[in-house]
């Protein structure tokens, strides 16, 4: 083959490629159904669930990560309204068999679980991590694993070095001045997809949606109740995804 052809031939497929790979990638926007978690996203993963870029990502990080000796496993990826309202309902059952009010009842929910519709991992973008190459404790999800001598803070240290590099940040902080979620550090979020999906998610009338869910204590959804819940679970979170 001369010169000139192998040059042209190289350069055709390497336009190919990034044709294929931008088509892969430049999705329609993320619908209001898929926001709420009531839609059919395309997932990818084996043992979680993530949208094609977030999961491409999420490789990535994971095979450098054990290159450096730590073995990055998944607890919660995609979850569907169905779900969540799953997680809602029996926490919230649970609950009431101590005696809270539906108001405490929720109150006592949302230091940790969102509200079904409110949820970041109904967009496939977020995901909650461990430490597999490890002795196991037994309740996983646990800020104090993450650090002193707890079993997952070699990968916190990892994670706090190398997630921004491949896209990924941590959601709730430990900041003191954040309200909201109580700070949870094994939940990440892929950056290029979840800050433009929750703009979006900004747009929707929360209010009306949750008002057609039959949920456990949703009586108590009052206006003021949901508007300083978006302000303070929703968007009082990590400012670089906002």
């Amino acid at each position: 083959m001369k010169k000139n052809n192998i040059i042209k031939y190289v350069l055709t497929t390497c336009f190919v490629i990034a044709t294929l790979a931008q088509y892969a990638f430049n999705l329609p926007p993320i619908s209001d159904q898929e926001l709420i978690g009531q839609g059919s996203p395309q997932l990818f993963g084996k043992d979680y669930k993530l949208r094609a870029e977030a999961h491409t990502a999420f490789i990535n990080m994971q095979t450098a990560a054990l290159k450096d000796g730590i073995s990055i496993g998944a607890v919660s990826s995609y979850r569907s309204f169905a779900h969540q309202q799953r997680i809602w309902e029996r926490k919230f059952k649970s609950n009431k068999a101590k005696g809270l009010s539906d108001l405490a009842n929720i109150k006592k929910i949302i230091e940790y679980s969102t509200i079904p519709g409110t949820s970041r991992h109904h967009w496939g973008t977020d995901i909650d991590i461990y430490q597999t190459n490890v002795k196991q404790p037994k309740n996983v999800l646990l800020p104090k694993n993450f650090h002193a001598n707890g079993p997952y803070c070699k990968l916190k240290e990892w994670m706090d070095t190398n997630a921004a590099t491949y896209g990924f940040y941590l959601v709730y902080t430990d900041n003191a001045n954040r309200k909201g979620f109580k700070y949870e550090p094994w939940h990440f979020s892929y950056k290029a997809l979840s800050s433009d999906y929750l703009n979006t998610y900004r747009t929707l009338n929360i209010s009306e949606i949750l008002k057609k869910e039959a949920l456990s204590g949703s009586a108590s959804f009052s206006e003021s109740f949901i508007n300083q819940y978006i302000n303070q679970n929703i968007l009082d979170i990590n400012p670089e995804l906002l």
